[in-house]
């Protein structure tokens, strides 16, 4: 029973977490280009340099996250509904 109630506990504070990043901080880091906003190339030579523009955060380095969106389309459905 009381592992029950601590794993209950464990995760509504991870859930209130979350819920507060995602407010707090409603971007995070593009998956694809770790935030760069473009992918990194080697020359010839083996060293760095600009690839293409990352077409998934359009160059912004950011993306939305999961819970912000979330957030967005229940409040636009319920904005919706309510007018």
């Amino acid at each position: 029973m009381p592992s029950s109630v601590s794993a209950i506990a464990l995760l509504l504070f991870v859930t209130l977490g979350y819920a507060a990043l995602c407010a707090a901080s409603p971007f995070g880091r593009c998956h694809k280009c770790h935030g760069w906003g473009f992918a990194m190339k080697t020359d010839r030579k083996g060293r760095a340099k600009r690839g293409k523009h990352c077409r998934r955060c359009d160059g912004t380095g950011q993306r939305i996250r999961i819970g912000r969106h979330l957030f967005n389309v229940v409040s636009r459905i319920y904005r919706d509904g309510t007018r």
